[in-house]
């Protein structure tokens, strides 16, 4: 391996990263980490003395990012149902993704609420606060004056902290909690259910028009636990199996077809011991990156 291609591929981790978190997309990140590479290569073959490669793949990877989110908007737009991320399972130590200081913003239920803010907005959150850029730095990425920055960067703080405040739970906690809500879920424990679940709490399915999902959110408790307890448990029909994972960086599972298909993605978001959100990738597009997909629908028929 020559130093260069040694040089890309310590830059990748760092580029995914990046780009991941901007745009909530596996496949539109792995094509903005594919370009950004591409360019620092194009730079090194002209002659350009990089001071610092992270930095400079880093712009590059913002850039492409926030054009490429201005236009995934658009087509989210057009989504049928309800938009979740793509979800990646951060149980392996040499995920990309892992390489960012603060793993609360890999989690789905930030993803979603980071969709929210404008494109530039959110560069600028995720830079400063998440990979440690000051707003001069920032300010040269996105093309921005510093005092921008510094205005972007508090707006966008602010509509954060409004939306997902902070509680601390440990992992003992979070991860026991999940055993408990998916035990629950298999047991068709509707009172055990609800225990583990804030009142306020928000159930989110992600079909994509492909296979049947919630057509919008639902929100509370007693709707929430009715509403899963009675849907189809898949885990009835032959061969289905659960795997607790751990997705994006929090506690979740995988549902599984007798042949070790994918047919689903669970993720919890949990704060101050109860459990805040629930989210469930079905649509098959977004479960591909992570290995065969099986058919969720047939699935639920047989349930039925």
């Amino acid at each position: 391996m020559s130093d260069r291609e040694r040089l890309l591929q310590e830059l990748q981790p760092t580029s995914f990263a990046i780009a991941y978190r901007m745009l909530g997309s596996v496949s539109e990140a792995e094509d903005v980490v594919q370009e950004a590479l591409l360019r620092v290569h194009q730079a090194l073959e002209a002659g350009e003395q990089l001071t610092s490669p992270r930095a400079f793949v880093a712009t590059i990877t913002t850039r492409l990012a926030i054009n490429e989110l201005r236009s995934a908007r658009a087509r989210r737009e057009r989504y049928v149902g309800e938009w979740l991320p793509e979800p990646i399972i951060t149980d392996g130590t040499d995920d990309p993704a892992q390489q960012a200081e603060m793993a609360d913003s890999l989690s789905l239920a930030m993803l979603v609420l980071l969709e929210s803010l404008s494109p530039e907005q959110r560069a600028v959150l995720l830079l400063h606060d998440v990979f440690d850029y000051d707003h001069a730095e920032i300010a040269d990425i996105i093309g921005k004056s510093t005092v921008g920055v510094r205005q972007l960067a508090t707006r966008a703080r602010k509509h954060v902290e409004q939306r997902r405040p902070r509680f601390q739970t440990s992992d003992e906690q979070r991860d026991a909690l999940a055993r408990r809500f998916f035990q629950a879920v298999e047991q068709g424990d509707l009172a055990g259910l609800e225990t583990l679940l804030a009142s306020d709490v928000q159930l989110t399915g992600d079909g994509g028009g492909k296979v049947p999902a919630l057509a919008q959110t639902l929100h509370g408790r007693a709707r929430v636990a009715s509403t899963i307890i009675n849907w189809p448990r898949i885990t009835d029909v032959a061969g289905v199996s659960l795997r607790l994972v751990e997705v994006n960086g929090g506690p979740g599972a995988l549902y599984l077809d007798a042949r070790q298909r994918l047919v689903a993605v669970i993720a919890l978001d949990i704060a101050r011991g109860q459990i805040r959100s629930i989210n469930s990738i079905l649509n098959p597009d977004k479960l591909a990156h992570l290995g065969p997909v099986g058919d969720f629908r047939a699935l639920v028929e047989s349930a039925r």
